[in-house]
């Protein structure tokens, strides 16, 4: 999980502009305008990783940009994409997981009225190195 760039390469169509990654076989989208495109580009890209990672599969290397060619009707742009963000984003369902902490913590804690769901969210994000967006 991390933050990626990489190339794309834009293509003039009639009525739309369509995009293509050409690091990855199936990476593609379309848009209307140029905004929209570079939207769609950076959501499919996204979406792309984040299923690589999710299955444990390798991240191909960004492809440098002077050696993409392009017609005359196309452009190559780089598109960011943090997968951390999207997965803040996009999967922020909750899951229950068990912990065993002493008995004399957990004593002390409730007493308190710690959260300790919140406690642990702050802790991994700290030891994970996420901040908030």
């Amino acid at each position: 999980m991390a933050k990626y760039i990489y190339p794309a390469i834009f293509t003039k169509e009639e009525k739309f502009y369509s995009v293509r990654f050409p690091d990855f076989e199936s990476c593609y989208t379309q848009g209307e305008t140029i905004e929209e495109a570079y939207e769609m580009a950076s959501d499919v890209l996204c979406l792309t990783l984040y299923n690589l990672e999710e299955e444990g599969k390798e991240i191909p290397r960004a492809s440098e940009v002077a050696k993409i060619k392009s017609s005359e009707n196309e452009f190559v742009s780089l598109i960011p994409c943090d997968t951390i963000e999207y997965r803040q984003f996009y999967d922020s369902r909750s899951v229950k997981k068990t912990l065993t902490i002493p008995a004399w913590l957990n004593t002390m804690s409730e007493r308190e009225g710690v959260n300790f769901s919140a406690v642990l969210q702050r802790a991994l994000k700290r030891e994970l190195h996420i901040t908030d967006r």
